[in-house]
């Protein structure tokens, strides 16, 4: 019975939440991630830090984890807060499964005792950070010998959640910093391309346009049809130009203390 609520909860994620299957591609490696996590026996004390209260307060992740100790942290501005919910429009379905975010703390205030958990998750939050170096020392502070901790960020993001948008980082730049912080045994994984890169841009550039002018542009791009762009990405995986180029939507980065 659990195993087909949480199937039916990742498949609201995917549909409402994430639009996988319809917009956004890439989040479709942030969940895979946050499944083979979840099976490991190895992690039994797991840190997620999330902006839950975009989504009316709740974990997205912590059904995954049920079984286990999980903690999950908002780590929201004041500014964030004060704008509300304005996500919450997207977990009404009732299979969603809501589990409240257990605490709301500014990420500088995180008082964790040192070497306690196995593993730390940051699902789409590092370029709401601006002072990324302090967060990524405490959560070094915080991981057990040998834990993991997990990052998935975009590359390509329209500046958003005003004005607290601070960076965009690349899985060379990211793995870079993790070194300068001792972190070891770092590896990454990308996903997207140029085509769902295009398309992403395609449909934040429709959404500043009239509702006329829109189907319109909708029509004419494919801007409603992701699944051409993503087999187009699937199909031509070099650039044929430039020997030394990727252009990934997304990445995830994983490294141990």
């Amino acid at each position: 019975m659990q195993n087909e609520e949480l199937n039916k909860h990742e498949k609201i994620l995917k549909k409402n939440i994430f639009f996988i299957d319809s917009k956004w591609p890439q989040f479709q490696l942030l969940i895979n991630d946050i499944k083979k996590f979840s099976i490991n026996k190895k992690n039994k004390r797991i840190l997620s830090l999330e902006r839950g209260s975009l989504y009316g307060n709740i974990s997205l992740f912590a059904p995954y984890f049920r079984e286990k100790n999980f903690t999950s942290v908002d780590c929201s501005t004041k500014k964030i807060y004060s704008r509300g919910a304005y996500n919450k429009r997207l977990t009404t379905d009732n299979d969603l499964i809501k589990i409240p975010i257990d605490l709301h703390k500014d990420y500088k205030k995180l008082n964790f005792k040192k070497n306690t958990f196995d593993l730390i998750l940051i699902p789409n939050l590092m370029h709401h950070i601006f002072d990324h170096n302090y967060l990524l020392r405490s959560c070094r502070k915080f991981l057990k010998k040998n834990g993991t901790i997990y990052i998935f960020e975009p590359t390509l993001r329209e500046i958003h959640q005003i004005p607290d948008d601070f960076f965009r980082f690349t899985p060379y730049g990211l793995k870079k910093i993790l070194e300068n912080l001792d972190f070891k045994k770092i590896n990454f994984d990308t996903s997207g391309g140029p085509f769902t890169a295009a398309h992403y841009c395609l449909d934040q550039a429709s959404q500043f346009l009239p509702k006329k002018e829109k189907k319109k542009f909708d029509s004419i791009f494919k801007v409603n049809n992701s699944s051409f762009f993503n087999l187009l990405d699937l199909k031509y995986k070099k650039n044929l130009v430039r020997k030394n180029n990727i252009f990934p939507t997304s990445f995830s980065i994983m490294a141990t203390k």
